[in-house]
């Protein structure tokens, strides 16, 4: 079984990725793959530059996620452009590794953890969708936190995706992690269960 999971920004989708995974999962994380394609020598790095500049680089010719990210969280046109350079290689390497995953063992849970799975469109894909809640305000508190943001910045982020309440609407399945650490845990377990995982 392959089922996709997702949630707002600053959701805590690794921390409950990493928990089915813990369980047995195979995990697929469309995060390291977006990180990748972004790499020293990858045509795709090699396309932001052309779209973005220079200014976009480090000396070394690494990516300055920091510098793209001013960019992009401050005009919708230039993170439309972004991800049409970033979004068909992503797409490609996160279904190459989900159907290899599922091949080599068809009884094993795959998770393929999306932070755009809807705004993707990619729910297609999956036969069912687990959506890691938090409210608004603890997203906002977390991002800022978590990044080092000011209010206005983290906004601006929760702005470029869906709405959290949305996403929860829209799941077959929800982990509310506004709560400690074990209470996501648990939830994790029972879902296990619930899909009657061994």
């Amino acid at each position: 079984m392959i089922m996709g999971l997702t949630g707002g920004i600053a959701s805590g989708k690794s921390t409950v990725s990493a928990l089915f995974a813990r369980k047995g999962a195979a995990l697929v994380d469309a995060d390291i793959i977006a990180r990748e394609v972004m790499l020293p020598g990858h045509p795709v790095l090699a396309a932001a530059v052309q779209a973005f500049g220079d200014g976009i680089l480090h000396s070394d010719g690494s990516l300055d996620r920091a510098r793209l990210g001013e960019i992009v969280f401050r005009d919708p046109e230039a993170l439309q452009t972004l991800n049409q350079l970033t979004h068909p290689a992503i797409r490609r390497e996160i279904k190459e590794q989900m159907y290899v995953l599922e091949q080599e063992n068809p009884q094993r849970l795959v998770i393929v953890d999306i932070p755009l799975l809807y705004e993707s469109e990619l729910d297609h894909l999956f036969e069912q969708i687990i959506v890691v809640y938090v409210p608004r305000r603890v997203q906002l508190a977390r991002l800022m936190a978590r990044n080092g943001l000011k209010l206005d910045q983290a906004e601006e982020r929760l702005k470029s995706q869906m709405d959290i309440e949305l996403k929860r609407r829209k799941a077959d399945y929800v982990i509310d992690n506004s709560g400690d650490p074990g209470a996501t845990e648990q939830q994790v377990a029972s879902l296990w269960d619930k899909l009657g995982l061994i």
